[in-house]
Parts: structure tokens; C-alpha cells; sequence
């Protein structure tokens, strides 16, 4: 039997968190709007706008004062995240009436795997498509827009190309014409370092990636540059997982923006200890160890400074991954007046499942009375019984390692 050619829808629900809102709040259509943080706890950054809002040239993650000085009439509403979440359900329940394999990107956004619906359904992908943001438009009352092609990176450049409420089709037979005269920089996953070597080899399109030897571009930006290549060339195949398989953690990590900027070090500590809390309690609860710690800072200029380093041996333990974060920090950055911190991120990444390391022990740990690989049994019994009892009795009932600091934020009922 021949098999059928790949086809992949990107459905991207426009202006998700400003659509829902008006769901509930009609009058919200009708006046520049944005969902943001609450300002007074410095979270005052817009997640979402409408389109008159963004006809003011307010971007999402514009601060509260910079949307204001965009647009002075705009409307706030805080984020509902519970009801957000709601919605996104009710989208997808949508698109699993078409396919099993409905892989969720973010709440807002969703990769369908349409392979064999057109001979199913009787109809071409198109009309597959219109079918669907129809359906979202009129039976929950916001608008997507669906790229439709024949792999994920296209299927999602193509529900980019034309919003709100739009179709867009990228075929075997017109993605160069449509893509390679784009920007590089529209590609998937093209960071700005990653364009700026490229524009420095005049390399500024799409088409021009695409037609350079796959050596030259591997050898400019290693690895990473060689599946971007693949990208420009329609050649990924990446598959769309079914609903309901759980996807493949590769990192994890939390931040916080603080109620006032850190400039103390006993509140550096604390601010960096509720955080790995929470990494070295999502690791643990997926039984995953890591061995690079990555700490981001971001000032009150809005900065960011990031760090990293590799371990010798991966881990879960939050006293390993909260000394090394604050070692990052402190190697890195002058704590003080001087140098505040506005908000920190600690992530955890190259995860291997726990049990599948290999525990390296040096010279200098044989000639100690206690090795640290006892240590490290011990300190992981400790961490593995705390976390046995959160589990039965709530994950505020016991904490290791900070005291709670409402003048900066850090509250664990608050924060969990």
C-alpha cells in the first residue's frame, strides 16, 4: 500500500489570553486591551493584547508603563490562568474530533497530525481546516489561525504567516516561493546569535540558508545549525505525538520576580532556595537527574545575565543544585546596593533518568572518612523522606533550606 503524504496542521488560537477575556466580557471587543500582572508586585508585564491594542504598537511582554505610553486609553485585566486553561480544553477537544495525534505546544496552540483525514472526512486540507476555525469560532467564540503543510516547522510558520482567523496552505509545490524570500530570522528557532553570524556570511534569507551546503552551515553554527538547514530545506520530520502522551522533559526550571530588587545576600539565598525547592521537588517527582545548573539574573533595567555550569555527577538534590546556583551567582555578580536583583531563574538541564548515572569518585574522595557519595546517600534520604511527607500532607507542610520573606515575595503557600 503507498503511503500517504505527511499532513500537519499548527492551530494557533489569536490573542488567546485578550480572547478569553472577552468571552465573559464583551465590552472588552471594543476598547484597546491587554491581559498583565499585577503591577504593584512588579509583575506588571503584558501577556496578551487585542488587536486594537496592538494597533498601538503594544507588544507582549511590554511593561504596564510602556503599553500605557503606547497607548494611554488601554484597559488591564489580570491574567486567569484556571480559566484560560478551561477554554484551551474545549479547543482541543475540537481538533480530537478530527485526529488522535493533537500534540499541545502551549496552552494557546496545538500540532495536529491530519495524515488520511481528507480521504476520511472527503474533503481537501483547506476545507479541513476552514471546517475547524469555524467550528472554534462559533461553538466557543475566539478565532485561530491554522498553518497547513506537510511538517511542523512549515504548519507553523504558516499559521503565523496571515492572522487573525486565516488559513494558510504551504505545500510541497510553493514553500519556496512563500518562505525563502522571508527573513532568516522568520525561521523556527532562529536566534538572534545564531542570525547574526549568518547576515555577517550574507546569509539573509531563508532561500539563502537553504541553499548553502549543509557542511558550510554545520561548521558555522555547529549542530544547531545543521537543523536549521534542515528546516529552510522542508526536511523535518518530527512527528506529532498523541493525545495524552506525556512529552519529553529536557529541562526544568522556575523564576521569580521579586516583590523589591535583592541586595542583600541572605536575600539572594533565600529567593535562589524557594526556587530550587521546587526544581529539586519536579525532578524528584519525575525521577530525573541533571548535571548542568543554569542561573539567570535580571536587573531592574530588565538585563538578563546567564550562567552555567556542568556537574561531575547528574542530580535531583536541592542542597547540591541550590549551592551550586548561589555559587554561580556570587562568582558572577557583585551582591549589593550597587547590583540589584530584580528577578532569578535556576533551571536544571541534560536530564538522564535517575538510577542510569554514573557516580564519579575521585582520589580525594577515597582518602575522606565519608565519602561524598555517602554524603550525597544521605542528604538524598533526608530530601526523599521531606518529599514523601508533601506528598501525603500538602506541599507547604515542610520545607528545607529558607524561611519564608513576604517584604521580597517569597511566601511557599503563596509560591506553591
Amino acid at each position: 500500500m503507498e503511503k500517504k503524504p505527511r499532513l500537519i496542521f499548527h492551530c494557533d488560537c489569536n490573542n488567546f489570553f485578550a480572547s478569553c477575556e472577552c468571552l465573559e466580557k464583551p465590552e472588552l471587543k471594543n476598547v484597546p486591551m491587554a491581559v498583565a500582572g499585577d503591577p504593584e508586585n512588579r509583575l506588571g508585564v503584558v501577556v496578551a493584547k487585542n488587536e486594537l491594542a496592538k494597533r498601538f504598537g503594544v507588544k507582549t511582554t511590554d511593561t504596564v508603563w510602556q503599553a500605557k505610553k503606547k497607548c494611554p486609553g488601554i484597559v488591564f485585566v489580570p491574567p486567569r490562568h484556571h480559566f484560560y486553561r478551561e477554554i484551551s480544553d474545549q479547543v482541543n477537544a475540537i481538533y480530537r474530533d478530527y485526529t488522535d495525534f493533537v500534540e499541545p505546544a502551549s496552552i494557546d496552540e496545538s500540532y495536529l497530525d491530519m495524515t488520511g483525514a481528507p480521504e476520511f472526512f472527503k474533503k481537501i486540507p483547506r476545507e479541513l481546516a476552514d471546517e475547524i476555525r469555524v467550528r472554534v469560532k462559533t461553538e466557543i467564540g475566539i478565532t485561530i489561525s491554522v498553518g497547513v503543510s506537510f511538517c511542523k516547522v512549515f504548519a507553523k510558520m504558516g499559521s503565523d504567516y496571515k492572522k487573525p482567523d486565516a488559513t494558510t496552505l504551504i505545500d510541497e509545490e510553493n514553500y519556496r516561493d512563500m518562505l525563502w524570500p522571508l527573513p532568516v530570522s522568520d525561521l523556527l528557532f532562529a536566534g538572534k546569535a545564531a542570525v547574526d553570524t549568518l547576515n555577517k556570511k550574507s546569509v539573509f534569507t531563508i532561500g539563502d540558508l537553504a541553499v548553502q551546503p549543509k557542511e558550510r552551515i554545520r561548521d558555522l553554527l555547529g549542530k544547531g545549525g545543521e537543523m536549521l538547514w534542515i528546516y529552510a530545506n522542508g526536511l523535518d520530520t518530527e512527528t506529532v505525538r498523541k493525545w495524552g502522551d506525556a512529552p519529553e522533559i529536557k529541562s526544568v526550571s522556575r523564576g521569580m520576580t521579586f516583590k523589591r530588587n535583592l541586595i542583600a545576600r541572605e536575600e539572594v539565598m533565600t529567593g535562589i532556595s524557594v526556587l530550587v525547592d521546587e526544581v529539586a521537588e519536579n525532578l524528584r517527582s519525575h525521577q530525573l537527574k541533571g548535571s548542568v545548573i543554569s542561573v539567570q539574573i535580571k536587573t531592574p533595567e530588565l538585563k538578563v545575565i546567564s550562567r552555567q555550569t556542568s556537574l561531575n555527577s547528574p542530580t535531583y538534590l536541592q542542597h547540591e543544585i541550590q549551592r551550586v546556583a548561589m555559587e554561580l551567582i556570587e562568582e558572577n555578580w557583585q551582591i549589593g546596593e550597587n547590583a540589584p536583583i530584580r528577578a532569578i531563574t535556576v533551571g536544571v538541564t541534560k536530564l538522564i533518568p535517575a538510577g542510569e548515572e554514573v557516580q564519579q569518585v575521585d582520589l580525594f574522595d577515597l582518602l575522606e572518612g565519608e565519602t561524598k557519595k555517602k554524603k550525597r546517600d544521605k542528604q538524598d534520604k533526608l530530601e526523599a523522606a521531606v518529599y514523601a511527607l508533601r506528598r501525603k500532607m500538602g506541599s507547604q507542610s515542610i520545607t528545607l533550606g529558607f524561611q519564608n520573606n513576604e517584604e521580597i515575595g517569597v511566601n511557599r503557600k503563596k509560591n506553591h
